[in-house]
């Protein structure tokens, strides 16, 4: 199968995303046990918001058509509820931040535009009431029965918020998606053990469970499979369990990279198998079709490479993990960022450049890290995430704005 480019990559992984059939499994969970779950039902107002005309300023209470001094007739305060007559021509009453705006006032004047007087408060010339100033009338932000959140929709602490906001003690979200994780490789030993000189520890099995984890995900870690077509067999039948699987290693075209191989082998079919990039130009995306025992399951082989791994997962396989986990549309996360230095490239493949980020109320800028090719841990820990250098640049220009890959 031809390489293709990394747009076309992404389109391919968002089409399948798009075609998925609705999630149906749900849990009911406590609100504060909510956070980072993937809503499974609307969440609705059960009042106007706000349910009363509310003050967005500590100041007076006004009508907007009245002038000179106001007679000062009371004060409200959050909490409260005025209970005096409607404002009358000339009355002015105080109210703080987040307060009901009392019946018969259309505006509501900063305290600091106001001077207190032995006859009332004095409003500034320069800060002359215009009806609505400072006002969020009812209903503004939701009427009755509006939905607030859709399905689709992971919760973060603004939507946890809201559902408080509205009452909402419950909640109905997706069961989360397990990922089996798959490392592969003589080479591997645990974490735990003190390597030869010939051998690395596994951290790829643990990058992806941190990721899947972050992601709304829950990782199933296998044991690393040996560079056998019999071990590859035996452990990816074990990791026949899941929604989505994650391997690591073994995809190259060297001769002991056998993944596809066993995979087509199990029946699987594959969209694509190398990506015009770097790090990460060997991924494969693909699914294995259900079985009498398994429900189908979609396969993404990554790189062994340790930034290979983590490139291609956050760029290809956590989109697909959010989406099985019942999140609407979700994407790779880019931001755009001001070059720091210029650089220097290769064209040909788009290239993945670990960078750190520094931002200002004014900028975000991205300076690359000293990295050493994509099986630096070190570098790779300095990084924020990654500068996407374009597959026809050569350079890139200090100031130059460039889309980061975050992490």
């Amino acid at each position: 199968m031809a390489l293709i480019t990394c747009q076309e990559a992404l389109d391919l992984v968002a089409a399948y995303i798009a075609a998925f059939s609705p999630r149906t499994k749900v849990d009911r969970l406590p609100l504060e046990q909510a956070l980072g779950r993937v809503l499974a039902q609307p969440i609705h107002a059960d009042r106007d918001q706000p349910p009363f005309p509310r003050s967005t300023r500590d100041g007076y209470a006004v009508r907007a058509v009245d002038h000179g001094v106001r007679r000062l007739v009371g004060s409200v305060r959050a909490g409260e509820v005025w209970t005096g007559a409607p404002l009358a021509q000339g009355e002015a009453i105080e109210v703080m931040t987040g307060a009901p705006v009392p019946e018969g006032a259309d505006a509501v004047v900063m305290l600091e535009h106001v001077e207190v007087v032995p006859q009332g408060v004095s409003i500034a010339d320069n800060h002359l009431p215009s009806a609505g100033d400072n006002v969020v009338p009812r209903g503004q932000e939701a009427r009755t029965s509006d939905v607030l959140l859709r399905a689709g929709v992971r919760l973060t602490a603004a939507e946890i918020a809201l559902a408080a906001s509205v009452g909402a003690a419950e909640l109905n979200v997706y069961v989360q998606p397990v990922a089996a994780i798959l490392a592969t490789g003589d080479e591997l030993v645990s974490v735990d053990q003190t390597p030869a000189p010939h051998q690395i520890r596994n951290s790829n099995s643990h990058t992806l469970a941190a990721l899947t984890r972050q992601n709304g995900g829950v990782p199933r870690v296998l044991s690393p499979a040996l560079d056998s077509r019999e071990s590859l067999l035996e452990r990816l039948t074990a990791a026949r369990h899941g929604d989505l699987l994650l391997l690591s290693g073994g995809v190259s075209a060297g001769k002991y990279d056998l993944v596809e191989d066993v995979l087509l082998a199990l029946g699987a079919e594959f969209y694509f198998t190398g990506v015009f990039m770097q790090p990460g130009k060997p991924v494969v995306f693909g699914r294995l079709p259900a079985t009498d025992i398994h429900a189908e399951q979609w396969i993404f082989g990554l790189p062994g490479n340790p930034v290979s791994t983590l490139v291609t997962a956050l760029l290809f396989a956590m989109p697909m993990l959010r989406a099985l986990g019942g999140e609407s549309s979700p994407k790779p996360r880019f931001v755009q960022a001001a070059l720091a230095s210029a650089m220097k490239v290769r064209p040909g493949l788009t290239r993945f450049v670990p960078a750190r980020l520094y931002s200002s109320l004014d900028v975000v800028s991205a300076e690359p890290v000293e990295s050493h090719g994509s099986g630096d841990l070190v570098g790779n820990a300095r990084a924020d995430g990654y500068i996407v250098v374009p597959s026809d640049a050569d350079s890139l220009t200090s100031g130059a704005t460039v889309t980061v890959l975050l992490r």
